[in-house]
């Protein structure tokens, strides 16, 4: 009987893995896994749709849906498996001559961001707005490359705040140190942290007290990435969605169980068991959760309304406007 071949771009996960190395069969399809960085796989796919599936920036895939509001198709349609969460309070980076002690003397200040769009950014700025009293329009938003010259947007954006490109040939890192920006919200740490004599230093310096006291007080976890398909696949054979989510799931319930094993250590991280349980005491025992529960939903429908309010989204969507419908259910026995 033949099998679909599938092209499926994602990055190096343990939550992954299983698909890669063929541990966990995907039903029906013979998967090609190719594994790149996050950017190439999200410029690639968004650009040129290059894969037949891919992981996706949350805020990319949420701005293609804009489609809808014109009278068109978008390009691509979601699976509720989120290859990347992570909170966000340690990708802010301050000038230390900035004169920045807390989140509110940002405000008149100059802060760089990679692009707009970036998931990470939008969660940054929604978490500064509703928590930290740092309206938008407060501050003024430079963007471009952050260790080389000359990022773009992935595509158009208007948004009701200041943003402004850096020069051509300079860079954001760079400008941070020099004190040409105050600060940096970004996904990646800044190339010019933690050198020598550095004036870069984080805007939460306790981020793990900061972040723990982000979660008790709103239960977020956020959900960074989206794994996504081009949508003419998805039409053609509608039984992928739950095919793929379906081992996904099983890939991540084999790394979680891996992960845990005291036997040996499968990361370079001495105390790795006591993380594992101490994340599992404040966050729950699944923290990692794929598909649409109560957190979930919680945790989507906050970005969804940063993405709106930010300019980056035409209509206010719900979670359920984001997914496959297939992959939301499944049989039972």
């Amino acid at each position: 009987m033949s099998r679909l071949p599938l092209t499926f771009a994602c990055g190096d996960y343990d939550r992954t893995r299983a698909i890669e190395d063929g541990t966990v069969a995907v039903d029906g399809m013979d998967v090609t896994y190719l594994r790149l960085p996050v950017e190439e796989t999200f410029f690639r796919m968004a650009r040129h749709r290059e894969f037949d599936a891919a992981e996706m920036s949350l805020s990319t895939y949420v701005s293609t849906l804009n489609a809808l509001d014109v009278g068109e198709t978008p390009p691509f349609i979601a699976l509720p498996i989120y290859t990347s969460r992570q909170f966000r309070h340690g990708g802010m980076f301050v000038n230390v001559d900035a004169g920045i002690h807390t989140p509110a003397d940002l405000r008149g200040k100059r802060i760089g961001m990679p692009e707009v769009q970036l998931t990470a950014c939008v969660w940054q700025r929604g978490i500064l707005a509703d928590r930290h009293d740092l309206p938008l329009d407060a501050s003024v938003f430079f963007t471009g490359g952050q260790e080389k010259p000359g990022r773009m947007e992935k595509g158009a954006v208007d948004v009701p705040f200041d943003v402004r490109r850096i020069p051509n040939d300079r860079t954001l890192s760079e400008m941070l140190a020099a004190g040409e920006i105050d600060a940096l919200f970004s996904p990646r740490i800044p190339s010019t942290f933690g050198l020598a004599g550095s004036r870069v230093a984080r805007l939460f310096p306790d981020t793990k007290a900061a972040e723990q006291e982000y979660f008790e007080h709103t239960g977020i976890f956020p959900i960074m990435h989206v794994v996504v398909f081009r949508r003419e696949l998805y039409e053609k054979h509608r039984w992928v969605a739950q095919s793929l989510t379906k081992a996904l799931t099983a890939a991540k319930a084999q790394a979680t169980a891996r992960i845990y094993d005291s036997s040996a250590l499968h990361l370079m991280e001495p105390w790795l068991m006591m993380h594992l349980e101490e994340a599992r005491t404040l966050l729950g025992e699944d923290y990692w959760s794929y598909g649409l529960g109560p957190d979930n939903h919680r945790v989507l429908s906050t970005f969804l309304r940063y993405h709106h309010e930010q300019g980056l989204s035409l209509s206010q969507r719900t979670p359920e406007d984001l997914f496959a419908p297939e992959a939301l259910e499944s049989f039972v026995i």
